[in-house]
């Protein structure tokens, strides 16, 4: 199915960019979150039409991404977590738990932008999280599991 891209998608295009895609993938995701639309000659044509205004609101979609990087560049993350005596954890730490850590310091992260490249974090220590808030804008943020015994 070809489809016209409203938005950045990575790996695959930049707004605009009429790409070939499986039909399950357009009709299942780009579609329904709005990224994509079928690439019909009329659909063509009212995009070049609105392509200044979807320009616009992806650069203000950039800009509040790299300010929200601004902020988190550096920052340390200190979640306390069940352990036992040789520092492994009973559970995990997943990017659902270092989201809402974020979001507790006011930086508005959704669990789907912190990538952990190890998976989840099953031992006491500093770990190095990446977060990204825009496909452009990826920040590095240090995440301290602190053991807590009963």
């Amino acid at each position: 199915m070809q489809v016209i891209l409203l938005e950045k998608v990575a790996n695959l295009g930049n707004l605009g960019d009429v790409v070939k895609v499986k039909d399950g993938y357009a009709r299942n995701f780009l579609i329904p979150t709005r990224a994509a639309r079928r690439a019909t000659e009329a659909a063509i044509k009212e995009f070049e039409a609105k392509r200044a205004e979807l320009e616009k609101a992806a650069a203000q979609k950039l800009a509040e991404a790299q300010a929200l990087g601004e902020k988190m560049n550096g920052i340390s993350v200190h979640i306390t977590q069940k352990a036992g005596v040789d520092g492994r954890l009973f559970g995990s730490v997943t990017n659902g738990d270092v989201a809402d850590a974020l979001n507790k310091l006011n930086l508005k992260v959704v669990k789907a932008q912190v990538r952990m490249p190890n998976g989840p974090l099953k031992t006491v220590g500093e770990h190095a999280v990446t977060v990204a808030p825009h496909t452009d804008v990826v920040v590095d943020v240090k995440v301290v599991v602190v053991g807590e015994t009963d």
